[in-house]
């Protein structure tokens, strides 16, 4: 990994875990009144996934986050939230970057993730970083996009 990665990406602590809900509540709050559900990662467990490493932060104070689980082969991004007033600051790209070196450090060879299709912001952003849709599927009340990246 890049020393500018580890500078700023680091695993989460449990003194995060309120950070990692605010955070991922400011970013994903706007999406309920479209999708007509509470997104996901509002729902998640953030201590025990803290617990488990899964979660890694930027910003002091943490301004984003992505939630990584290494599974059969893959690294899969399971979240990833930067709090609204830091978007266009280069969170987002770190992050992403991020999730790219931690997936080579562990010798996974592709990354795959999902996003709800009504959040086409999302749709727009994750092609330009170099992932492919592989298939749309409802998955309860969630329609989700399934992308994946191949690393080299």
């Amino acid at each position: 990994m890049t020393e500018e990665i580890l500078e700023r990406v680091r695993p989460a602590v449990a003194d995060d875990v309120p950070a990692v809900k605010a955070v991922t509540d400011a970013a994903y709050r706007h999406y309920i009144e479209r999708i007509g559900v509470v997104p996901q990662p509002m729902e998640a467990d953030h201590a025990a996934n803290v617990a488990a490493g899964k979660v890694f932060v930027t910003g002091e104070p943490v301004d984003g986050l992505v939630v990584i689980e290494a599974v059969a082969g893959h690294l899969f991004l399971d979240s990833i939230a930067v709090r609204p007033g830091a978007h266009g600051t280069g969170v987002g790209r770190r992050l992403l970057r991020f999730v790219e070196a931690r997936a080579r450090e562990l010798g996974l060879g592709e990354i795959r993730l999902y996003t709800n299709a009504l959040m086409w912001e999302n749709r727009r952003i994750y092609p330009k970083y170099g992932y492919e849709v592989v298939e749309r599927r409802v998955d309860g009340p969630y329609d989700r996009i399934h992308y994946r990246k191949r690393l080299d």
